[in-house]
């Protein structure tokens, strides 16, 4: 009898763990923001590699367009505090020249996201000059929302920005993307997904935020449904590996590079080169053949095309093939 008891209590304790989900090693606030890539900016917290961390963030325009707002909210929105990104995080063993790598172990949504057209601003901006907010409701249960009377949505969580400090200590902006991340706007960066960036300072300093509920490739009209989210990530800083020069991402499916650049033609060309230098440098192929290769299961994706003056292309490369180098 004591054996069905034990056995009946070691069952509650998984079942509780499972619930629990992840245990973090540290918890960030989304009020421990910045909004800018500096090496300036001095870190919220000091952690180890292989730390887990959980944080809160605030959606693209840091409250501003919260869940009752309305088209004069938009029409009078400040741009100043836009891009709240959590961070930064120092990582203690991470040195100029390494490797940040980043796996996303969980994405929260919250019960509310908004998507606008911004007067001025996305791909078509010339053809919809005036203001349009839509403030949508998100079932987490479900993870789905309302698009209209007849649209219906499954919600595809990711983070907008996740970038390292760059090598100055000038504040620049967080609209576009740069080789230390940024905006890339990447609808596949989602849960069970590791992305990689190069180091270009001591500590890395890491940060994230901008989380999109849903977006499709390009976003094309300006935003997402811009959202408040939850996110828990693991840190990684790898050593002694060939080096990257922009970010690079994983999943079970497919290993993936980005490139950017003003114009697509660039960062088209950006994204296949350093494709092929990924595979020469970590299989067994020459440059033709990876070169060749890339044209036959290589696939590029426009990630986005709005955040200028910099446009982010991919290629992603199925493990199917990789697995047989």
């Amino acid at each position: 009898m004591k054996n069905y008891v034990f056995i009946f209590l070691a069952l509650i304790i998984i079942s509780c763990s499972e619930e629990a989900g992840i245990i973090p090693d540290y918890v960030l606030s989304a009020e421990q923001k910045h909004n800018k890539f500096s090496s300036a900016i001095p870190p919220v917290i000091r952690v180890s590699t292989g730390s887990v961390i959980k944080v809160d963030t605030h959606e693209a325009s840091d409250g501003q367009l919260h869940r009752n707002a309305n088209i004069d909210d938009l029409k009078n929105i400040d741009f100043g505090p836009i891009h709240p990104l959590t961070g930064p995080v120092y990582i203690d063993e991470a040195e100029v020249g390494d490797i940040l790598a980043v796996d996303l172990l969980e994405i929260e949504l919250h019960d509310y996201g908004w998507q606008a057209i911004v007067p001025g601003f996305g791909f078509l901006s010339e053809r919809f000059p005036d203001a349009k907010l839509t403030v949508h409701k998100i079932n987490t249960l479900t993870s789905t929302a309302t698009f209209n009377d007849k649209v219906q949505l499954d919600l595809k969580p990711f983070p907008g920005v996740m970038g390292v400090a760059p090598a100055t200590d000038e504040m620049l902006s967080t609209i576009p993307p740069r080789a230390n991340g940024g905006n890339m706007d990447d609808p596949n960066l989602t849960e069970g997904t590791t992305v990689y960036f190069p180091i270009f300072v001591k500590g890395a300093l890491f940060s994230i935020g901008d989380a999109h509920a849903i977006q499709g490739l390009g976003e094309v009209c300006g935003t997402a449904i811009e959202a408040p989210m939850t996110i828990t990530y693991r840190l990684r800083v790898l050593k002694n590996k060939p080096a990257i020069e922009e970010p690079q991402y994983e999943n079970d499916d497919y290993y993936a590079v980005t490139g950017f650049g003003e114009t697509i033609d660039i960062a088209t060309k950006k994204a296949v080169n350093y494709m092929i230098d990924h595979l020469i440098n970590n299989y067994d192929i020459t440059d033709e053949d990876a070169y060749m290769l890339c044209s036959l299961v290589g696939d590029l994706h426009i990630a986005e095309v709005v955040d200028v003056p910099n446009m982010l292309v991919t290629m992603h490369f199925p493990k199917s093939i990789i697995n047989q180098l």
